[in-house]
């Protein structure tokens, strides 16, 4: 982990929450249900659950890749919600009417090959 990192660890950012009644901060997000509320958010653990979520689906993804045929999968789109302690919660196409989220786009890169060696174009 870089300097960097450890810095960002012990800063927060502000983040549009419903707070539940129950007051759980981890079922705290934008999906409805609660009452809308400014909280800070640790970046400590924002930073780890949205790094181990994107290393998750880019495992997905490969995978799905992988399997080629005549639609190969180009680009996909996830929209996702911070809850109050810094958890990520995806949104599924169920709740996603009328919500509201942050999203992540996934893009395949393309090489092509100039000279000795692949350069991203």
């Amino acid at each position: 982990m870089d300097d960097n990192a450890v810095h960002l660890d012990d800063q927060a950012l502000p983040f549009w929450v419903e707070v539940t009644e129950d007051g759980d901060d981890d079922s705290m997000g934008i999906l409805g249900g609660g009452n809308p509320e400014l909280r800070m958010v640790p970046l400590g653990p924002l930073r780890k659950n949205l790094a181990a979520t994107v290393d998750a689906l880019q495992q997905v993804f490969a995978d799905v890749a992988a399997r080629g045929g005549t639609l190969p999968l180009a680009e996909a789109q996830l929209s996702f919600q911070v809850t109050a302690s810094g958890g990520v919660q995806l949104i599924g196409t169920g709740q996603v009417q009328g919500t509201r989220g942050l999203t992540l786009t996934f893009k395949r890169t393309r090489w092509r090959r100039r000279g000795s060696r692949g350069e991203q174009t």
